[in-house]
């Protein structure tokens, strides 16, 4: 009978390491690939009148008019976190498992949480409204994104690629959870987004590329994406519903 070996301390940590490494390795020869293959450096663009006028021009492809006059948005971001956004009152319902915070995005201290309906009195509350504010700040922006290219604090530019198309490049340097962050907006002939490369700080890969293909044109007229992809990653937004007051 073949006799088992005792499991001493340096044994165990040996196997700790080995199991560490089989499972970090691939990981991180995988980051390596797409890191070189992905990342680029920000591209410098032109702060010149044009910059504003192909926002405009994308700003008029997406019927900014009726996403002006839309009070209401509602969807769900992955299957995973729900909203009804009062765009009007600057409010929202977030949802999430078995909790909801009705949000005033005007004034943080007015907001309350709740879990299994059940408002929340305890310090725990403060900890769920600032998780559904950073909730809301991303996963907002992957729905109305193009709208915001004029926002306070934003600067646009234009980029001339390789291929000698333009693409608009706009820079926030305030508001959101990520300040800073620059996005280059990809156009079709009409002006229209086909895709935007990210340089934010929640991603390690400067200049990743999702897609803004998926457009469906909602109750009020304006239009909001219903997926993205990023490399093999789909991002799904289900059940979109807008209103007007």
């Amino acid at each position: 009978m073949r006799k088992k070996k005792k499991l001493t301390p340096k044994r165990i940590l040996k196997f700790v390491a080995g199991t560490v490494t089989f499972i970090t390795l691939p990981t991180l020869l995988l980051f390596g690939f797409l890191y070189f293959k992905y990342n680029e450096d920000l591209p410098v663009g032109e702060q010149t009148a044009q910059a504003d006028v192909l926002a405009n021009k994308m700003l008029n492809a997406l019927n900014y008019d009726a996403y002006k006059a839309t009070d209401y948005i509602e969807f769900t971001f992955k299957k995973r976190h729900h909203y009804k956004w009062n765009k009007t009152e600057n409010t929202c319902e977030v949802y999430w498992k078995n909790y909801k915070v009705n949000l005033d995005l005007n004034d943080s201290s007015k907001s309350e949480a709740f879990q299994n309906n059940i408002k929340i009195e305890t310090q725990e509350s403060n900890a769920l409204i600032e998780k559904a504010i950073s909730y809301f700040n991303n996963d907002t922006f992957w729905v109305v994104a193009p709208y915001k290219v004029f926002d306070e604090g934003t600067t646009r530019s234009i980029v001339t690629l390789e291929n000698k198309e333009q693409a608009l490049l706009v820079t926030y340097s305030s508001g959101g959870s990520t300040p800073g962050d620059s996005y280059l907006w990809h156009l079709d002939e009409n002006g229209r987004p086909k895709s935007f490369q990210m340089w934010v700080d929640i991603l390690p890969i400067n200049g990743l590329e999702a897609s803004w293909s998926d457009w469906t044109t909602t109750e009020t007229g304006a239009m909001l994406p219903s997926f993205h992809k990023m490399m093999v990653l789909g991002l799904e937004i289900d059940g979109i519903k807008t209103n007007r007051e």
